[in-house]
């Protein structure tokens, strides 16, 4: 009797130890925190970066601007077959340029302008407070860019902006009564500060890198009383700036020797005077 009882108690610890050895199924909570593997070393912290007050208080305290002139932009407004106006393209107006105006079709590049603002309005060098833009077209008229614009960024929203500039003058903010773009009066010599360097864009100027360009005529300190630079960049689709056109042009530049779009070249020369100023 007592061997029987000994092999039930057997038995039923072995039967014990195998239910232990059991491991019950991981819940979801359980999955979850297993799944997350600690990394092998920290994360590294990105740098401080000043406040939007901070940035404006000190694009306020800088009195160094770089001004832009986009010139020959091929900026024309034309009625369509509806009684609406429309700015005059390639792409839309082919056989109005053949026919009535007796012009080539591809003379007629107003996204070239469109390319360069965005480039322009949208770089580190204007968000700083530090790039101030005008846009003088074929028809001699001037334009002041407002540096808080928002450049529309599809070609059909810009051509109604464009539009509506050539038509009222000016273009207001809808919130406010800010005045983002205005056609001024010329000549565009009477806009410069007095002292003003002025350097005319060309494949065919003096080779310079981005980086070489900005330490030869770009002051080291931007907020020095040194007199501005301002660079005369082509906005039309042949061609090339002209001293005969602008005679106060000290000297004609290239940033590549090679042939390079409008928008190109300023990232080009935007991008070295960043570097030059430390403006990321």
């Amino acid at each position: 009797m007592s061997s029987s009882g000994d092999e039930s108690s057997s038995v039923a610890s072995s039967s014990d130890e195998e239910t232990s050895n059991i491991k019950e199924p991981p819940t979801k909570k359980t999955r979850l925190v297993s799944d997350v593997q600690p990394t092998s070393k920290p994360l590294e912290l990105a740098p401080a970066v000043a406040s939007t007050d901070q940035q404006r208080k000190a694009s306020q305290a800088s009195k160094q601007k770089i001004i832009i002139l986009l010139d020959q932009a091929r900026l024309e407004t034309v009625k369509n077959r509806r009684g609406i106006f429309e700015l005059l393209n390639c792409d839309d107006h082919r056989d109005l340029c053949k026919k009535k105006l007796k012009r080539d079709p591809k003379e007629f590049r107003p996204d070239i302008c469109h390319q360069e603002l965005l480039a322009l309005i949208d770089s580190p060098l204007n968000k700083s407070g530090n790039l101030q833009v005008y846009i003088k077209t074929n028809k001699n008229v001037l334009i002041e860019v407002n540096p808080a614009i928002r450049i529309p960024r599809t070609f059909k929203r810009f051509s109604g902006l464009i539009v509506q500039l050539l038509h009222k003058m000016k273009i207001k903010a809808g919130t406010t009564s800010t005045t983002l773009m205005k056609v001024i009066k010329n000549p565009f010599s009477q806009h410069l500060p007095p002292g003003t360097r002025v350097y005319g864009m060309s494949c065919e100027g003096t080779l310079y890198s981005p980086n070489g360009l900005a330490n030869a005529i770009i002051p080291t300190d931007p907020s020095s009383d040194h007199p501005p630079v301002c660079f005369v960049i082509g906005a039309m689709a042949a061609g090339h700036i002209t001293v005969e056109d602008h005679p106060y042009i000290e000297k004609m530049i290239s940033v590549s020797e090679y042939p390079l779009s409008g928008a190109a070249a300023i990232s080009r020369i935007l991008c070295g005077i960043e570097n030059h100023w430390g403006i990321v």
